[in-house]
């Protein structure tokens, strides 16, 4: 369990069990789903180190920063008597320029995790880290497509947990992917309204 070690195992249920919350609080477009989340990749980011996914560790630090970010975007956006932010559709255009970024991002972590350490999985680890890269950066400027991308990421992250015997991860993972299609549907409804 969590890579054999107490510690991990620890954490990793800890911060699964906040990931559960934040993404609950996403749904609901609060913004306070940005301290949950802050905790959990703190969290989640000792397990990873200790599983050797050091793309998904960088990650985590990527996803605090952001988090960070997105908290006072998302706060800066709500309406005063509004607890929920809007949110919106990307173009045509942006949706090619993020993929394109998205895929050489990828490729090159991917590359560099492969040659220069001992990295578990390293392009399957990579495509999750870029494709989470660009969802988070997304999530937090409020565009409905950060949900097909977290369900694509959700659905390959349990994959890779299973493989690394992270299996509270990827239990979250399961249930972070249906919870993400109820916030495709909840945004895709919030934005026609």
């Amino acid at each position: 369990m969590g890579g054999g070690a107490l510690i991990p195992a620890w954490t990793e249920l800890a911060g699964a069990a906040l990931g559960l919350l934040n993404v609950i609080l996403l749904v609901r477009r609060s913004v306070w789903n940005f301290p949950a989340a802050m905790a959990m990749v703190t969290l989640v980011g000792i397990t990873l180190w200790e599983a050797k996914l050091y793309a998904e560790t960088g990650l985590q630090v990527f996803f605090f920063v952001v988090n960070a970010w997105g908290w006072y975007l998302w706060y800066s956006a709500r309406e005063p008597d509004q607890a929920a932010v809007p949110v919106g559709w990307m173009t045509d255009r942006a949706r090619f320029l993020w993929a394109s970024a998205t895929a050489v991002l990828s490729l090159s972590l991917g590359w560099m995790l492969h040659r220069f350490t001992d990295a578990a999985l390293p392009f399957a680890d990579s495509a999750i880290a870029g494709a989470s890269i660009t969802a988070q950066i997304l999530l937090s400027l409020r565009r409905i497509e950060n949900w097909v991308l977290w369900i694509a990421i959700d659905v390959l992250s349990v994959a890779l947990y299973i493989n690394r015997e992270l299996y509270f991860l990827a239990g979250l993972y399961v249930v972070l992917g249906i919870m993400s299609v109820v916030g495709l549907r909840e945004w895709r409804a919030a934005a026609r309204a």
